[in-house]
């Protein structure tokens, strides 16, 4: 990804307090989740484990896993909003949660602004975030941590993402397909709560984004994450 296309940034005068962006990435000859065996799953939970806990830097960190996770370092991670967990009855009924947690965990730097999921949805995905509003920070971020993943699994296994010339970056859901990206932030618009999430989400729409939902903060505000 070339950071350089990335032209200026959120207005430091604009209420935002966090950025958040994620890809998803699959690895080539592992099956995707809806397909993948439990022997593939551990597998690749293993190599990512020992290409993550490689990271050096800024990115250097530790890795986690579900199965046997320590009950301080779940509440923490639960403080920190960084753990997914079984339950969602689409991914259920795709067969993503088979064997349960086995074969899953999450990465996160030290610094906590760069993360990875491992076995959730897709094989990976992979976040950059932190507060404030420094797109380009997080952005630039983002796109290390993926090169550095992409380069320590392929050293140590020869497999390398799995891309389609056409499709692009191949995930378990086909509206990931292509660079698998999100970008969000959370933002407060204390002039949309009268009008309601409704009205926000049609004028997201004609802007080509997506209202996610409310948080309610003191103050009268609400938070919004776009």
């Amino acid at each position: 990804m070339d950071v350089s296309k990335i032209k200026g940034n959120i207005n430091v005068n604009a209420p935002v307090h966090s950025v958040r962006i994620r890809v998803g990435r699959s690895f080539e000859g592992f099956g995707l989740s809806p397909g993948i065996t439990k022997q593939q799953r551990l597998e690749l939970e293993e190599l990512l484990k020992d290409a993550l806990e490689s990271l050096d830097g800024k990115l250097a960190g530790n890795y986690y896993p579900l199965q046997g996770m320590d009950e301080a370092v779940q509440k923490q991670l639960v403080n920190d909003h960084f753990l997914f967990v079984s339950g969602d009855p689409n991914l259920k009924a795709a067969g993503m949660e088979r064997d349960w947690p086995e074969g899953r965990g999450i990465f996160h730097n030290d610094d906590k602004t760069f993360l990875v999921w491992v076995n959730e949805e897709d094989q990976t995905r992979i976040i950059s975030m932190e507060m404030g509003g420094d797109v380009r920070k997080v952005f630039t971020r983002l796109a290390q941590g993926i090169a550095a993943v992409q380069k320590s699994v392929k050293e140590s296994s020869g497999k390398d993402f799995l891309f389609d010339s056409k499709y692009g970056f191949i995930h378990s859901c086909p509206t990931n397909l292509g660079t698998g990206m999100r970008a969000s932030v959370h933002i407060d618009l204390p002039g949309w709560t009268a009008e309601g999430l409704d009205r926000l989400k049609r004028r997201c729409e004609k802007l080509k984004l997506q209202a996610r939902g409310t948080r309610g903060e003191s103050g009268g505000q609400n938070r919004y994450h776009l």
